[in-house]
């Protein structure tokens, strides 16, 4: 990390500026960032000498001379991303500027604990790194996406209803044994709403991310920035009660959304349908499989299995009633739905949809886009590779 050591502030921010524009021109970066031409110039003239910024050839012409595009070179190091779901692992390790050398995503439990999910968190990325020949001593930053609340300064998880026995584990000194970069922590869809604003260069400055899997969970962007609360909790939308007389959820309390709506809900009402001969085709599955998964219950209603149809109109439906209460409160621009739920198909989607118009004040929705994440299941990975450049650079002096 030495070349790092003695830049200016107005240097790491042209960095970051860079960064967060996935590459742009010197009169792009000096337009950005309100400097001078020839100031720009300088600052962009020091770092390409020093080897923390590149040319990488001309872009498109928009009249006269091609200018010449900026990016940050794959000689700085590497990042490590590493996004941990209640049941699956994806980690990967990429350039400064998130293209993805190499990656590997396998099924995990994280109610096995942090000693035992982490021991495959490190045995895999220094697989990833050995394969590519890339020392421990290139990483430049370590991000880390956890389903469970986060205290984002301490890089700690704080009583994670899913993640028994992960309370107030240092992940950062796990990883630190291995590991002389920095590490953060943040929640794990948190990390799917930086990889959506990276996506975006930021040009949505007030947005949700919802995933919507084993949990539920909403991740904030307000003016731009990730909001993370007073103390890291914020959007734990999960917990909100829609219904009183509802089930009791693993919080302790009854009728949250997420112990109604979330894919666990989802298979226990697929699995009673199937159960009581109101859906032959889950029925058949439970039969060949011995269990019934929520995709199984997507194919079923793209089959035209009524009973499969009212599952997903009904979670749908529970969530869209939640989420208009946030929509009310927050007013965003856009609703990004991601997690494993979104394989279950467009009836879904449509569902959250009608049930947030219906709900929610005429003036929150009159421009409102709700949509699937556009960036897929590569949100929570390309979140983490944000957290770990952005928040390198930020250790560094560059302000927000």
């Amino acid at each position: 990390m030495a070349p790092w050591n003695g830049l200016s502030a107005a240097e790491l921010d042209l960095l970051s500026t860079l960064f967060w524009s996935a590459g742009g021109s010197r009169h792009g970066m000096a337009e950005r960032l309100g400097f001078s031409r020839s100031r720009a110039n300088t600052l962009i003239a020091g770092l390409i000498e020093q080897g923390l910024l590149a040319e990488a050839g001309p872009r498109a012409s928009t009249g006269g001379r091609r200018p010449e595009q900026l990016q940050l070179p794959a000689e700085l190091g590497v990042l490590l991303a590493v996004d941990i779901g209640a049941t699956s692992l994806d980690v990967a390790v990429m350039q400064p500027d998130l293209t993805v050398l190499a990656r590997h995503a396998e099924a995990v439990d994280v109610r096995e604990g942090p000693g035992v999910v982490l021991a495959r968190v490190r045995q895999r990325l220094r697989e990833l790194l050995q394969a590519l020949g890339i020392p421990a001593r290139r990483v430049l930053g370590i991000g880390m996406g956890v389903p469970g609340p986060v205290n984002f300064e301490a890089g700690q998880l704080v009583n994670p209803p899913l993640m028994p026995g992960w309370d107030s584990f240092s992940i950062r000194d796990y990883l630190r044994e291995d590991y002389a970069a920095p590490v953060f922590v943040d929640n794990d869809v948190n990390l799917m709403a930086l990889g959506e604003l990276w996506r975006l260069q930021r040009g949505l400055s007030n947005f949700l991310v919802i995933k919507v899997g084993t949990g539920i969970g909403c991740g904030i962007v307000c003016h731009g920035e990730v909001y993370r609360g007073a103390a890291g909790s914020a959007g734990d939308v999960g917990h909100i009660c829609v219904d009183q007389q509802g089930p009791r959820c693993h919080c302790g309390n009854v009728g949250c959304v997420e112990a109604m709506a979330a894919g666990p809900a989802i298979v226990r009402m697929a699995q009673a349908a199937a159960e009581r001969g109101e859906s032959p085709a889950l029925a058949a599955v439970l039969r060949t499989q011995g269990r019934i998964e929520a995709i199984d219950v997507g194919h079923a209603s793209r089959a035209g299995d009524v009973a499969a149809n009212a599952i997903i109109q009904r979670a749908g439906s529970l969530i869209g009633q939640m989420l208009a209460s946030v929509v009310n409160f927050f007013n965003p621009s856009h609703v990004f739905i991601g997690g494993g739920i979104t394989q279950i198909g467009p009836l879904f989607l449509a569902a959250v949809r009608q049930s947030v118009y219906q709900r929610s004040l005429a003036l929150s929705t009159r421009h409102l886009e709700i949509q699937y994440t556009p960036l897929g299941t590569d949100a929570g990975v390309t979140g983490a590779g944000v957290l770990a450049m952005h928040e390198t650079l930020r250790a560094r002096g560059v302000a927000p």
